[in-house]
């Protein structure tokens, strides 16, 4: 909800199902680690993104000029900015300049919104993404400030919802996001979805909103309840024993890229990547098959999440999938679809106070929350008879 090369070859993940015989889950996944980044340029400037574009483009071609190698001495007149995007959480900028050649270079600056950190790990994300980048994955990171960041700018096309679900651009988002998830990121390798969502729960609790009719919504809301359900969900989840992988977290349509002339696939925008759980990943891109239009109705069936997981599992051969690590990912993805709903509609919460977005965030958490009710008793009873049948061998 919230919103690039290929050219790396990982070594293979672990593929066996992750269970020992005693019907335990071994939660373990080959990292593999990316070459070590590049030192990258800092500034401590920042820039007032309430400006308009005519009153911002002063300081970001200053930016530019002090962070972009090759462009510090560039007239100020040969540059040009336009917007890309207006994300929930980012300003998306193109900025270009006419070289003495006659063609045009481009970056993209991305441009951090207000209240964004409530939500969002900056500092865990600017760790990730040098290595990530040199991994082969996002936008080659050029350049950092106060409050965004200078990237290499992607020549692709943003896929829609409906792309997601092709079978051929399916099995390429499964093989990449294999590979994504055996990059090794330095520093603590401890899942981070819980202490998130708890994080989440405490601040959504706490609100108070000046609007009468948003805050008579809000108080309909239970956390004693929200607070039973996570705990009992946490609990469930951590006997399944998931695979930690680092995770994108955020892989709806907007950020994933297609240049269909090269044929290369990209996953952008990392701001909730975290070491998190494989079936976490895979569940909440599963449900961002939902759209726009939020129909939860369009997640996909058992055999369109097949065809994904042999791919993912089995990048070279997907035909030669073992049955039972088809199942394991399967209970794990559909179980981990609950707690994707209730991170969101928590996040949810906390921007229905913060964002200045025009958006109804309340109305969102409701959906979502809902969702989750909706679905609780066919997931819980999936993984609850999962384990029921492994403990009877």
């Amino acid at each position: 909800m919230g919103s690039e090369g290929r050219a790396w070859n990982g070594a293979g993940m672990a593929a066996g199902s992750g269970y020992g015989s005693g019907g335990e889950a071994k939660a373990t996944t080959t990292a593999v680690s990316a070459a070590a980044p590049a030192e990258v340029p800092t500034s401590a400037a920042s820039v007032d993104i309430s400006l308009p574009l005519l009153k911002m483009s002063p300081p970001i071609i200053a930016l530019c000029k002090e962070l972009v190698e090759g462009w510090s001495s560039i007239d100020s007149s040969l540059f040009s900015i336009e917007t890309v995007s207006g994300g929930i959480t980012n300003l998306l900028l193109k900025v270009s300049v006419k070289e003495d050649n006659g063609n045009e270079s481009s970056v993209t600056v991305r441009l951090y919104g207000p209240n964004t950190d409530l939500v969002i790990d900056r500092k865990r994300e600017l760790q990730a993404i040098p290595y990530l980048s040199a991994a082969g994955f996002g936008a080659r990171l050029l350049g950092i400030f106060e409050n965004g960041v200078v990237q290499s700018f992607i020549y692709a096309r943003t896929l829609s919802p409906a792309d997601m679900k092709e079978p051929k651009i399916a099995a390429e988002i499964a093989k990449e996001l294999r590979k994504f998830h055996q990059v090794d990121i330095p520093g603590s390798k401890e899942p981070q979805l819980w202490n998130d969502i708890f994080k989440f729960l405490k601040k959504a609790a706490a609100l108070k909103f000046e609007d009468n009719m948003k805050q008579k919504r809000y108080e309909k809301i239970s956390f004693r309840e929200i607070q039973d359900e996570v705990q009992e969900l946490k609990d469930l989840l951590d006997i399944l024993r998931a695979p930690v992988v680092y995770a994108h977290n955020d892989l709806l349509s907007g950020n994933l890229m297609l240049n269909d002339l090269e044929g290369k696939l990209y996953f952008i925008d990392f701001e909730y990547g975290s070491y998190s759980y494989r079936g976490y990943d895979i569940a909440n891109h599963f449900n961002e098959y939902a759209g726009f239009d939020c129909d939860y109705n369009l997640y996909p069936d058992k055999d369109a999440q097949y065809h994904f997981f042999r791919n993912y599992l089995h990048t070279d051969r997907p035909s030669e999938v073992d049955a039972q690590d088809m199942e394991v990912l399967y209970v794990e993805t559909n179980t981990f679809r609950l707690a994707s709903h209730i991170y969101w509609a928590l996040w949810a919460l906390i921007q229905a106070k913060v964002s200045p977005i025009d958006f109804d965030y309340l109305g969102y958490f409701f959906l979502r929350y809902g969702e989750y009710k909706k679905q609780r008793e066919s997931c819980f009873s999936l993984a609850q008879s999962f384990l029921s049948e492994l403990k009877n061998g």
